[in-house]
């Protein structure tokens, strides 16, 4: 498994575009250093993952959260059209990182919306997509295009669970965690359909952002404080590893929003 990571050099609440970030509740540098390169350590010795680094840039204090930077699929990387512009400088400086390494980078049509891996996941054959808070459903219909696989899209409906990947977690073609009331009512309905085995997280633990976790075959890498998830993870055979991803939780991301798949 491979995964681009961005240090969290220049990490900071500079502006508010969730209801997470608050200007006044500043992450601590250190710390989330700390919790960042622990997190790396964790991913490298048990999925075990190959970590690519890419430099940090600064005044761009979200492009540690490297999976909204696009889409890997083959040897294409799809860039990301961010909707606020604070983090749209973001996508030249990793539209350049995979350029230098022979990727072919594809634009979508400036009009769409399109967040990356934050709003699409794919569970073993099957790709979802977030929309309506950060992405557009066209620009999924333009991505499944590129790869030639249906993707189904899902409407989210809380602005604290903006991504599809704070509120939706694949982990085998037959399993995924997921937090039912970040969905309308039609999308719990599509996952439901498709997925077996749906396992709903409690509200306190989808604020620990449960669902926000890197999954390499069976092991499952997520940040503390998610006693239920673990124990309903670990009956279906599952290694959970959990590390402290606090100071991240202050922008609304944790150990997905902190990783770009790359293969």
């Amino acid at each position: 498994m491979q995964l681009l990571m961005c240090p969290p050099s220049y990490y900071g609440i500079e502006y508010e575009i969730n209801p997470w970030m608050k200007r006044n509740r500043q992450s601590d540098a250190a710390l989330a250093s700390r919790q960042w390169n622990e997190l790396r350590r964790v991913l490298a010795e048990k999925l075990p993952a190959e970590i690519q680094l890419i430099d940090a840039v600064p005044k761009l204090p979200d492009m540690v959260f490297t999976a909204n930077a696009g889409l890997v699929w083959q040897n294409k990387f799809i860039v990301s059209n961010f909707r606020h512009e604070v983090r749209r400088a973001e996508a030249p400086h990793f539209a350049q990182w995979f350029r230098a390494r022979g990727f072919e980078i594809v634009y979508l049509p400036e009009k769409y919306y399109f967040e990356g891996e934050g709003d699409l996941l794919r569970c073993g054959e099957l790709w979802f997509a977030g929309y309506h808070i950060r992405s557009d459903m066209m620009a999924h219909q333009k991505v499944a295009e590129i790869v030639d696989r249906e993707i189904l899209s899902l409407e989210l409906t809380s602005g604290w669970f903006y991504h599809l990947d704070t509120c939706f977690c694949p982990l085998s073609e037959q399993t995924a965690l997921f937090y039912p009331p970040a969905f309308d009512d039609y999308a719990k309905t599509v996952l439901e359909e498709h997925i077996p085995d749906l396992i709903p997280v409690p509200a306190q633990e989808a604020e620990r952002f449960a669902c926000n976790a890197v999954v390499g075959d069976n092991d499952v890498v997520m940040n503390t404080g998610c006693p239920l998830a673990r124990k309903k993870l670990e009956s279906r055979g599952f290694n959970v590893y959990e590390t402290p991803l606090d100071e991240f939780l202050k922008a609304g991301g944790s150990a997905k929003c902190l990783t770009l798949i790359m293969g």
